[in-house]
């Protein structure tokens, strides 16, 4: 089977004053349509670069890209924003819903530049909130709902262009576990009706959702066997 995703020496160095950081250094990986890959790493090990790499949020220092056969370096900043636009879905840590939007006009913000009717527009959001279980939440603002709620707002609000792909980065970091269980039986149901599913976390409870595990140091791809023994040496 042909890979959906496919980085090649996938590089994204940065500087901070006088120190060059090299958050994604070389990384190879490969990812099948309609799997649920969770990325795994301590805190610095590239985990939410190379995350936004493939959402197209950043550009890579070097290296390739590859989704669905098609290349990001070839892309320029407005296909860039198409390609964010019609075949990505973000979900972030902290939820990144506007606080003066009701919980339906936040899951209809990303229809506005899609050309879409607004009458469409609502009835394709309302979905999208019936399905993770807030339809009666439709008109509270984001202060009027739980973090958990917060979340799945976010969730049908990343779902809207119908996208090929969903990235979630920490997706249940602010929540408490009930929740954090909730969203990830969401989640799981939304790989199983065919999503493709990249998701960093720190929370290795969440490894019985997916499908494939890439664990992450120091912006390498490494074993599982490195990722515990290096884990264990901390722990001492």
């Amino acid at each position: 089977m042909t890979d959906f995703i496919q980085t090649n020496h996938l590089k994204k160095y940065f500087t901070i004053g006088d120190q060059e950081v090299r958050a994604v250094d070389g990384v190879d990986i490969g990812v099948e349509r309609g799997t649920f890959s969770i990325i795994m790493g301590p805190s610095g090990s590239g985990k939410s670069t190379l995350l936004y790499l493939v959402g197209g949020l950043d550009r890579p220092t070097d290296g390739q890209i590859v989704v669905d056969g098609i290349s990001l370096a070839d892309m320029d900043e407005n296909a860039l924003a198409i390609y964010r636009r019609n075949q990505v879905g973000f979900i972030f840590q902290s939820y990144n819903l506007i606080s003066s939007m009701s919980a339906l006009e936040n899951v209809i913000f990303p229809l506005r530049f899609a050309g879409v009717p607004d009458r469409e527009r609502k009835e394709r959001a309302m979905q999208l909130l019936k399905l993770v279980g807030l339809e009666n939440r439709a008109h509270h603002r984001p202060t009027e709902l739980s973090g958990g709620q917060q979340q799945r707002v976010a969730i049908a609000r990343a779902l809207i262009n119908n996208p090929a792909l969903i990235v979630a980065d920490e997706p249940t970091g602010n929540l408490d576990s009930r929740s954090g269980f909730m969203l990830m039986e969401l989640l799981g149901e939304l790989h199983t009706s065919g999503r493709t599913i990249m998701m960093v976390t720190h929370d290795p409870r969440m490894q019985k959702f997916a499908t494939h595990l890439i664990y992450l140091m120091d912006g390498h791809v490494v074993t599982e066997n490195e990722f515990l023994a290096e884990n264990e040496m901390h722990k001492q």
